[in-house]
C-alpha cells in the first residue's frame, strides 16, 4: 500500500512539474515605434541598460520584421497570427472586431487554455478590440502634457476648435515616472503581478513611448547631450518610387512643427533628443517590471518577449515616423528570454535568422502547449530559440497600402530588400525598388535595372512571388 501511495505521489509531482514546464507564464513588453537602435543592438547613443540586460538573458534577433509599418495592422497580425493581406485591414481606422468577429486571438486562446489574461496599456491599437476577453485590463491612456504652458496651450487650441488637437511634439517636465502614462503602465503591471503571482498568466505590457509626442520626465532627457546627436542625411534614395516615403503628416500635426519643408538642425536635434529620452524612459519601466518578477520568484518560470510594432524614422531620408516599406520602418528589435524551472535558458545569444512578428502566435502556442489553436500564417521559432545559429527562413515579408488602389509588397533576405508597388486590383507593377542593406539600415540608391545587380534582382523577385504571386487576384480590402 505504501508503494502505491509513493508511486501516486511521484506521478502527481511529475504531472504537476510537467504542466508547469510546458505551460510557463508569459510576459510581453509590446513597445510602440521602437526602432532597432538600443545599446544591445550596438547603438552608440541609446542608453538602455535594462533592455540590454534582458538581451543578455535570452536570444536577441538581429533580423526581425513586422508585416506592416503602422500600429493597427501590425498589432492585429501579431495577435491573430494572420498577415494584413489576409485580414484585409491596412489602416489604423478599422478595429479588428468590426470586420473579423470569428477569429481567435492570443488573449482568447490563452483564456480558453486556463490562463489569466492581462492587458495593460497599448496592446491593440483600438483598445476596445477584445476588451471583454481579458481577465484584467487597463486601457491605454491619451497623451498628456504636464508643463503649465503646454496645458494652457492645449486649452486654447481646444477652445479654438483646432483639429487634430495636438500640442508640442515633445515635453520634459521635471516629474516622477508615474506622472506620464508609461510610468503608470509599469505601476499597474507591478500591482497586477502581485495579484496573479499564484496563477498561470499571460501579461501584455503595452508601452506607448517612444510614440509621439516625445514626453518623458526630465531626468531621462538629462541622460543625453542634445549636441551629441548627429543630423541624419536628408538625402532621399535615387530612383525611389514616388509613393515609397510618406509625407509624415503624423509629426506635422503637432503645434511646434512646420507644416511644410524639412526641419532645421535645431528642431531635428530636439526631436532626436526626445526620442532617445523616451526610449530610456521605457527602458526604466522594463527594469521595474523585471525586478518585480525576480522579487516574486516568478522569473524562473516566465517567458519574456520584448518586441516593437514597427520601426521608425527620426529624420532619415528627410522623413519621419513610419508608414513605409523601407527597411528602417519594418525592421524591429525582438528579444525572447525563455526559462522554466526545469529547462536551461539559452542566454546571451544573438540570431541572424529571419523571423517575423506574425511568428509570435505559433511560437507561444508551441511553447505553452496550447490546445485548440487556430491555423496561423506564422511559424514557431522555438527551434531558433533552442539553437540560435540554425538555418531558417529565406525571406521575410511586409506590405504597405497607399489608399485602395496601390499596394506596396516587399521582401528581404536579410541583406537585400526588394519592393514592388502594384495596382491593388490587377497586380500590375507600377514601380520597383532594390536596396542593399548588408552594412546599413538605410540605403540611398535604388538598384533596380542596374546590370551589376541583375541576378540579385531576379532572385529577390522570385522570393517576392512566393508570398505575393501576381496571378493571385485583387488584394483583400476590408477596411478604410
Amino acid at each position: 500500500m505504501k508503494k502505491i501511495i509513493v508511486l501516486c505521489c511521484v506521478l502527481f509531482s511529475y504531472l504537476h512539474l510537467s504542466s508547469q514546464e510546458t505551460q510557463p507564464n508569459v510576459l510581453v513588453f509590446y513597445v510602440d515605434d521602437l526602432r532597432a537602435e538600443l545599446g544591445c543592438y550596438g547603438s552608440k547613443t541609446a542608453i538602455t541598460p535594462n533592455i540590454d540586460k534582458l538581451a543578455d538573458e535570452g536570444v536577441m534577433f538581429n533580423k526581425a520584421y513586422v508585416q506592416q509599418a503602422i500600429c493597427g495592422p501590425s498589432r492585429m497580425s501579431t495577435l491573430t497570427g494572420l498577415r494584413p493581406e489576409t485580414l484585409g485591414i491596412y489602416s489604423i481606422f478599422t478595429p479588428l472586431r468590426k470586420v473579423h468577429k470569428e477569429l481567435v486571438s492570443l488573449p482568447q486562446l490563452f483564456n480558453k487554455n486556463g490562463y489569466k489574461t492581462v492587458g495593460i496599456g497599448k496592446v491593440y491599437h483600438h483598445g476596445r478590440d477584445d476588451q471583454d476577453v481579458w481577465s484584467i485590463y487597463f486601457e491605454k491612456e491619451k497623451n498628456a502634457y504636464l508643463k503649465p504652458e503646454n496645458i494652457a496651450l492645449m486649452k486654447r487650441l481646444k477652445e479654438e476648435g483646432v483639429k487634430p488637437l495636438k500640442g508640442p511634439a515633445f515635453e520634459n517636465a521635471d516629474v516622477e515616472d508615474e506622472a506620464y502614462k508609461d510610468g503608470r503602465v509599469a505601476k499597474h503591471a507591478i500591482e497586477t503581478l502581485h495579484k496573479v503571482k499564484d496563477d498561470k498568466f499571460i501579461m501584455f505590457v503595452g508601452l506607448s513611448k517612444p510614440h509621439l509626442p516625445f514626453n518623458s520626465p526630465k531626468k531621462y532627457w538629462d541622460l543625453y547631450n542634445k549636441n551629441d546627436f548627429k543630423i541624419p542625411s536628408r538625402k532621399k534614395p535615387e530612383g525611389v518610387y514616388r509613393l515609397a516615403l510618406s509625407p509624415w503628416g503624423e509629426l506635422k500635426g503637432y503645434s511646434n512643427i512646420p507644416k511644410e519643408g524639412d526641419l532645421d538642425d535645431n528642431l531635428t536635434r530636439d526631436l532626436i533628443h526626445g526620442y532617445h529620452a523616451s526610449v530610456s524612459y521605457i527602458d526604466a519601466q522594463v527594469g521595474k517590471v523585471m525586478q518585480t518578477l525576480e522579487d516574486l520568484d516568478l522569473r524562473k518560470n516566465t517567458m519574456i518577449i520584448f518586441m516593437s510594432d514597427h520601426g521608425y524614422k527620426i529624420g532619415d531620408y528627410a522623413s519621419w515616423c513610419k508608414q513605409s516599406n523601407m527597411e528602417i520602418d519594418v525592421k524591429v528589435p525582438l528579444i525572447i528570454s525563455r526559462e522554466t524551472n526545469y529547462t536551461k535558458r539559452v542566454t546571451g545569444k544573438t540570431s541572424d535568422a529571419l523571423v517575423e512578428n506574425v511568428d509570435i502566435f505559433s511560437t507561444l502556442v508551441d511553447i505553452c502547449n496550447l490546445e485548440s489553436a487556430p491555423v496561423s500564417e506564422g511559424k514557431s521559432i522555438l527551434p531558433v530559440l533552442n539553437n540560435p545559429k540554425i538555418t531558417w527562413d529565406e525571406a521575410a515579408y511586409s506590405v504597405y497600402a497607399r489608399g485602395k488602389d496601390i499596394m506596396g509588397v516587399t521582401t528581404t533576405d536579410g541583406d537585400w530588400r526588394y519592393t514592388e508597388w502594384r495596382n491593388s486590383k490587377t497586380q500590375e507593377v507600377l514601380g520597383a525598388e532594390l536596396y542593399e542593406h548588408k552594412k546599413s539600415i538605410v540605403s540611398y540608391i535604388n538598384l533596380v535595372g542596374h546590370k551589376k545587380y541583375t541576378k540579385v534582382e531576379e532572385r529577390m523577385k522570385k522570393l517576392l512571388e512566393v508570398q505575393f504571386p501576381r496571378d493571385a487576384g485583387p488584394f483583400l480590402q476590408n477596411g478604410k
